[in-house]
């Protein structure tokens, strides 16, 4: 099978808040980029609709920075879901980019991550 991900995850544990309009649950963070995430939910049985954004909401461990992102659905498989990062605050990406490099120790990977992902964004607003 071949590697799609062009984003380097990292693995990472944190407790989230998912909200999408009346609906809210937590879950647990398991991985992240810089483009999306891997959580957990706690109540398998919410059912979040695939056509609308879902806000997830996490503090970083040992902190009060709390990193607050809009994200979409890409994959559920029952508690499990794959999210992509539609919007995320300037602070909350400053915050998201350095975990990502603490744990990438790679700069040149990292820089190769952000360029890619302001490539993205030109070609959406084109």
């Amino acid at each position: 099978m071949r590697e799609r991900r062009q984003f380097s995850r990292i693995v990472y544990h944190a407790i989230a808040t998912l909200e999408q309009g009346s609906k809210q649950c937590f879950g647990q963070v398991k991985d992240i980029s810089l483009h999306g995430l891997l959580l957990s939910v706690d109540d398998p049985n919410v059912q979040f609709s695939d056509e609308h954004l879902i806000d997830v909401f996490f503090t970083l461990p040992g902190s009060e920075i709390e990193l607050t992102m809009s994200t979409q659905i890409v994959d559920q498989s029952g508690a499990m879901l794959r999210m992509r990062i539609d919007h995320i605050d300037i602070e909350s990406l400053s915050h998201l980019k350095r975990l990502v490099q603490l744990n990438v120790g790679n700069d040149e990977l990292l820089n190769r991550n952000i360029e890619h992902l302001s490539d993205i964004g030109d070609e959406e607003h084109s």
